[in-house]
């Protein structure tokens, strides 16, 4: 059963290539017209920018980081051309397509009055997307069929769960953004109500809505963490979990994934503030959900897939609910002052996406009918 499920995914190419490749367009999109604010014609062309003179001010750290950037885009479009497209034809295929998304991005940027699109900004991520094309024709081989990471997703992870394991590597990269909750994913009604203000002009807080009257006190909050700590940690590893086959080593992908997340959000802590708040996001509250999230987590590690699927998407439902309705947390939103974005606008914006859109793939991912299938 194993191998014919191998053979198929070869006559269709990477599933898995393809999932990536579609979060990673996610993520460029977001990060290129990141805050989405502000927008408004200037009289000017969106490909003006395409006949400007070149930037008089630009740095090696400013080129590096466009042409990085879009390196994964060419090495992720290579392996999901396959098989269709293979070689030379692959490489010319996605510099094209590399050229088009990244003209699509600096065009676009003409009406936001906080982007300025530049020629030198397509030419670089062009060149990036082109040297991620020669990388993934090169290697190829050793991220598709016939690589061992491979052999390994086979014998661990159910056939359909190619999407599902790009959805759980992006779990650990949403902790990146700053967030006022241990695992607090999701939390959409701040920007929501930013984005009413602007369009209506006027002072909109949806969440101080669902909260007239007095404010919280410390205990609320600290129960509100730690449900949102607890449920956030529960529902992710759970997704995983249900893609497992009988003979996948359970307690040590599940170890690895929360250490992950943990190792991220604290390195991202220390370098988006100062290495003395490395740790300010251990709580009272986030002790407490994350006590309660493993001994939940120990008791349904080997319940039956269905199960696990059906809590997986209850407790990231609850997390959400709880993350949407609790004010913000004055502590935290003091310490937010001192982060100055600076060059990482981009990154950040990128960063921003993955924390608010992750549950929310995560559920529509649960809710796919690939899941009703028994383990193998």
């Amino acid at each position: 059963m194993i191998q014919a499920a191998g053979q198929q995914e070869r006559r269709k190419g990477s599933p898995m290539a393809r999932a990536a490749l579609l979060a990673y367009l996610l993520l460029i999109v977001y990060a290129s017209w990141f805050p989405f604010t502000g927008w408004r014609s200037t009289g000017l062309s969106p490909f003006a920018f395409l006949t400007l003179a070149p930037p008089r001010y630009w740095t090696v750290f400013d080129v590096a980081v466009n042409v990085v950037g879009y390196i994964p885009l060419g090495m992720l479009i290579v392996p999901s051309l396959n098989p269709r497209l293979r070689g030379l034809w692959a490489v010319l295929t996605t510099a094209l397509i590399g050229v088009l998304v990244s003209g699509t991005m600096e065009a676009v940027q003409t009406y936001l009055p906080s982007r300025v699109p530049s020629n030198l900004d397509f030419v670089t991520n062009s060149l990036g997307c082109l040297l991620g094309a020669f990388i993934g024709a090169a290697g190829a081989r050793n991220y598709l069929n016939e690589s061992r990471l491979y052999q390994v997703r086979r014998a661990w992870f159910a056939p359909h769960a190619s999407q599902g394991l790009v959805l759980l590597a992006l779990w650990p990269l949403a902790q990146i953004y700053p967030q006022g909750y241990l695992f607090g994913l999701g939390q959409i009604l701040p920007i929501l109500s930013e984005w009413l203000s602007a369009w209506l002009d006027t002072s909109i807080d949806l969440v101080a809505m669902l909260h007239p009257g007095a404010a919280m006190s410390v205990e609320q909050y600290w129960l509100s963490e730690t449900i949102i700590t607890a449920c956030g940690m529960t529902g992710a590893v759970l997704a995983m979990l249900c893609l497992l086959r009988r003979g996948a080593p359970r307690t040590l992908l599940m170890m690895l994934m929360i250490v992950a997340a943990l190792v991220v959000k604290t390195l991202a802590t220390s370098l988006l503030f100062t290495p003395d708040n490395a740790w300010v996001w251990i709580t009272p509250g986030a002790q407490g959900g994350f006590l309660i999230g493993l001994i939940m987590l120990a008791g349904l590690a080997f319940a039956p897939q269905v199960a696990q699927r059906r809590l997986a998407i209850v407790t990231l439902l609850l997390s959400l609910v709880v993350v949407n309705t609790i004010p913000a947390n004055p502590y935290f939103v003091e310490t937010l002052q001192g982060w100055v974005q600076g060059k990482f606008l981009n990154f950040n914006g990128a960063a921003q996406f993955l924390s608010l859109a992750w549950p929310f793939f995560a559920l529509w991912y649960l809710l796919l009918p690939s899941h009703r299938l028994n383990r193998q």
